[in-house]
């Protein structure tokens, strides 16, 4: 039964983070709704018929965050989803994918495709909301933390290449120090290594 809205309690916006959201569905009454459903003071909802007109917007503009209908025409949700996941640009974007389908099949090609969750049709939109909210905090938490690894690694780099030069400087004139720098060679190469950074080499 539906609630009164004046004993329905305070009503706060979900998505209260600043998000460009694409909707993508060949259903005009749908992507009216996703509008009116999901666009808050800090959201913006864009919508698209079909995933040739989405891959279009994408490039023109990324979202922050894709809700993808599987079964469309020109181009499905599937070739949506590899040929995003193909691109390097667009591996880490979270796409919801959005569909009246809930068969074992469809949810297992969607997530070998690249989805980053599923849920189906007819929607929820708060619990759709409260979703987004979840895989775009999630994929920004990531990418913060790929960022800081990225920047350990070009530092313990630099550090390493540093003492190499030292090293190569030194050995000249103390060839005892031999043995020592082939072990930091190595124990550099394996701390670059497991840190992504590449190798660094000693004379």
């Amino acid at each position: 039964m539906a609630v009164h809205p004046d004993k329905a309690g305070p009503f706060f916006f979900v998505l209260n983070d600043a998000l460009r959201i694409l909707y993508v569905d060949d259903d005009p009454i749908l992507r009216e709704f996703a509008v009116v459903n999901l666009s808050s003071e800090t959201a913006t909802v864009e919508t698209a018929p079909d995933g040739a007109t989405a891959l279009a917007a994408i490039e023109a503009a990324a979202p922050d965050v894709l809700l993808l209908d599987l079964e469309m025409p020109t181009l499905d949700g599937f070739d949506v989803l590899r040929r995003l996941r193909a691109n390097p640009a667009r591996r880490h974007l979270p796409i919801i994918v959005v569909t009246g389908r809930e068969d074992v099949e469809a949810v297992d090609q969607a997530f070998q495709a690249g989805a980053t969750s599923f849920v189906v049709k007819p929607l929820n939109w708060r619990l759709l909301s409260h979703q987004i909210r979840y895989v775009c905090r999630a994929a920004d938490a990531e990418r913060r933390l790929a960022e800081r690894g990225g920047l350990a690694a070009r530092r313990l780099q630099s550090l390493a290449a540093e003492a190499a030069r030292f090293i190569a400087r030194a050995l000249p004139m103390h060839p005892a120090l031999k043995p020592a720098a082939a072990a930091f060679a190595r124990a550099a190469d394996a701390a670059l290594g497991e840190a992504g950074g590449g190798d660094a080499e000693a004379a």
